[in-house]
């Protein structure tokens, strides 16, 4: 269930967080560390290598919480759609995926364009590669 963050050159994409944002992700990868420590610890490397930003200062076409993201796997070509939300907004019938699953980590801080790897939670490697990404909505 790790996250390996890779471009199709092999260098890690460049990420961006809204820095208020932090210290939520923080705790909620400390606490992941009990029930999916991979999960937990792929999170807490990405906010560490993340560039961050003041609030209110992050591109609308960059991956945060709320964000609707469309994105194609690279192994099987199928386009798909989610929201990144926190754990207690998830469901997966409305397209609402946890920033705490492996997708949910991949897709944090990226923008139109990015190559990432990831590791699913059946061990599988595979690549996605963000097409569009859509801000939260306000309110």
């Amino acid at each position: 269930m790790t996250t390996t963050s890779t471009s199709t050159s092999g260098r890690l994409p460049t990420i961006h967080l809204d820095k208020s944002l932090v210290g939520r992700l923080e705790a909620l990868a400390s606490a992941m560390m009990r029930r999916s420590p991979q999960v937990g610890e792929r999170l807490m490397d990405e906010i560490a290598r993340a560039k961050l930003v003041a609030p209110g200062k992050l591109r609308d076409d960059v991956v945060t919480i709320g964000s609707e993201v469309s994105y194609r796997d690279l192994v099987t070509g199928r386009l798909q759609t989610v929201f990144v939300v926190y754990p207690e907004n998830a469901d997966i019938d409305q397209h609402r995926i946890s920033v705490l699953t492996p997708v949910g980590v991949a897709l944090l801080g990226l923008s139109p364009g990015a190559v990432i790897s990831w590791i699913t939670r059946d061990d599988e490697t595979r690549q996605l590669e963000v097409v569009t990404v859509k801000p939260p909505v306000a309110g």
